[in-house]
């Protein structure tokens, strides 16, 4: 019998495998599992062999992430980052600071700033002006659904007082109609094309930088969620295919391509060639991304009831359906039968229930064709749409990471929501009872990419660092064993990695060692867990 490369011995090791959840020892041969067991696996030892010893820390299936944004996450850690802090002076001072050090730049852009710093979620051009006068700023808040920009860089644009919103975002504005420097949605667009484009070079730059960051945090594959332009950001399309032709793709990467909501049908060709063009190594776009509706702290996310105002009386805004519903069936229809997966952004109960009636019309179309249909976000989620997930197969794509008690959730979402609709919110726990397969994802940069800190979350509803919060709607609480199926074998399913995601013979070698057994560790402690180990293929591709 062959002898292993690498041999892990003096488990625990957690498989993901139904037949056998648990085991102590696992032999890899090349980049494929060879055996799962006890320790009759240490037979395959020879004198080559790498041996870990597991004492005290714990095997499992490499991560995966369902919905980020790698390359623009990672070209964006090169731009002005305020993603570590949330204080209205702090932000200031770190503008000022890179601006300072990039006096060649032409603009200043990058962002990671948060809505709870301001009153209402909307910072102001005079807050930028006063630091940066000279140059265009503009900074995408943490959500990337909208964006703060000085005067000279609405200037830039043209954009004043009698510039209409466009159809798919809002321009905020002062008592006069003047723009305030808040654009939110397809607003940001008025300004975001004027942006000079990134390099191809910085492009594959930002996907070598998160890359090693997510192997860091035990992912070794993910759906990149847009490969295309938006909104002036440019196509990732091109870094992930040379990294994948030149070999420095050490990840497992889908890419959903970008599906152009100001366009119909006729695009589909066009996506099919990507699709063609776009495969290559460890790379392959086989998914197409609608973005349904937006985000509820801006009231675009679309409801199947009118929001409340700040006196808790229902508005007339319902939210935005980006893409018209009956349209949207059709598209799906056509798409799913040209065998792409559909990657739905869905976040308001309106948004979801049409991303499922789009996905039933095309099986009562084109019958069950197993492309493994997605809604990512899933915020408010209507009771009587939970049973169609699994009814339907659709797969539900969940951000563990957002339910959670925090600022923007208590204060810019809850109160408009009311509190039935609000308890409506990251139905994780009623999925599940409903049948429904979870795959987890992280939407990073809108939020961190640790998949430990979402677990922990989905376990606890509530953040590592506020163990004195109240939990999130507890009911909606998932057990462990749940939450790490979600971000492995639920997200290489739907990522199409059939051979990845649970560690049984014959699977691939993608393995993290994580430096406890969080299994038998209190709930609580789930987030102190750090990684050590991360292998793809059976190769080391970080270690701590």
């Amino acid at each position: 019998m062959a002898k292993a490369d690498l041999v892990f011995t003096r488990g625990p090791v957690f498989t993901v495998d139904p037949a056998r959840t648990r085991a102590t020892s696992l032999a890899v041969i090349g980049d494929r599992i060879a055996a799962v067991g006890h320790d009759e696996v240490r037979e395959l030892i020879g004198p080559d062999t790498e041996v870990v010893d597991l004492t005290g820390k714990l095997l499992i299936p490499g991560f995966q992430d369902a919905h980020i944004h790698a390359v623009f996450a990672g070209s964006e850690l090169a731009q002005c980052d305020l993603t570590e802090t949330v204080g209205v002076d702090d932000y200031l001072r770190i503008i000022r600071a890179y601006a300072d050090a990039h006096p060649d730049r032409e603009w200043i852009t990058g962002g990671g700033w948060s809505m709870e710093s301001f009153e209402g979620g909307l910072p102001t051009r005079q807050l930028l002006d006063a630091i940066v006068p000279d140059r265009p700023v503009l900074l995408s808040n943490r959500d990337h659904h909208g964006a703060w920009a000085n005067t000279r860089a609405l200037e830039l644009a043209g954009i004043t007082a009698d510039t209409p919103d466009p159809a798919d975002g809002r321009i905020e504005r002062e008592p006069d109609g003047t723009p305030s420097g808040m654009l939110q949605e397809g607003a940001t667009g008025l300004v975001g094309h004027l942006v000079p484009p990134s390099t191809e070079a910085d492009r594959l730059a930002g996907l070598h930088r998160a890359q090693s960051l997510l192997h860091s945090l035990g992912i070794t594959g993910w759906q990149d969620a847009m490969l295309g332009e938006f909104h002036g950001q440019p196509d990732p399309s091109g870094a992930y295919l040379t990294a994948a032709l030149d070999g420095t793709l050490t990840a497992r990467v889908t890419g959903a391509l970008w599906w152009d909501r100001e366009r119909g049908a006729e695009q589909i060709p066009e996506l099919v060639a990507r699709r063609e063009k776009l495969n290559a190594g460890r790379f392959r776009a086989t998914s197409v991304k609608i973005m349904q509706d937006g985000v509820a702290e801006n009231f675009t996310a679309a409801m199947t009831s009118p929001y409340l105002d700040g006196c808790g009386c229902a508005t007339a805004n319902s939210g935005l359906s980006f893409v018209d519903p009956e349209a949207l069936r059709g598209y799906v229809t056509e798409l799913d039968a040209l065998d792409f997966q559909v990657h739905f952004h869905a976040l308001g109960d309106r948004a979801v229930r049409e991303a499922l009636d789009a996905v039933e019309a095309a099986v009562v179309a084109n019958g069950r064709r197993g492309n493994r249909h997605h809604l990512a976000h899933l915020q408010v989620v209507h009771p009587d749409d939970l049973t169609r997930f699994a009814a339907l197969g659709a797969i539900a794509n969940i951000q563990p990471l957002w339910a959670a008690h925090e600022p923007q959730m208590d204060e810019l979402t809850i109160p408009f929501l009311g509190a039935e609709r609000a308890a409506w919110q990251y139905p994780f726990g009623d999925l599940v009872r409903a049948g429904a397969t979870l795959a987890a994802g992280s939407d990073w940069p809108v939020s961190s990419p640790d998949p430990i800190e979402g677990i922990h979350v989905a376990v606890n509803r509530r953040d590592p660092a506020a163990t004195d919060a109240p939990v999130f709607y507890p009911e909606q609480r998932l057990d462990l064993a749940t939450a790490l199926a979600a971000y492995t074998a639920g997200t290489a399913h739907v990522n199409g990695h059939d051979d990845a995601g649970s560690l049984r013979a014959g699977n691939l070698a993608d393995l993290v060692v994580l430096d406890r057994d969080i299994l038998t560790a209190p709930p609580e402690e789930i987030g102190q867990a750090r990684v050590e180990r991360t292998y793809v293929g059976g190769r080391l591709v970080h270690a701590s």
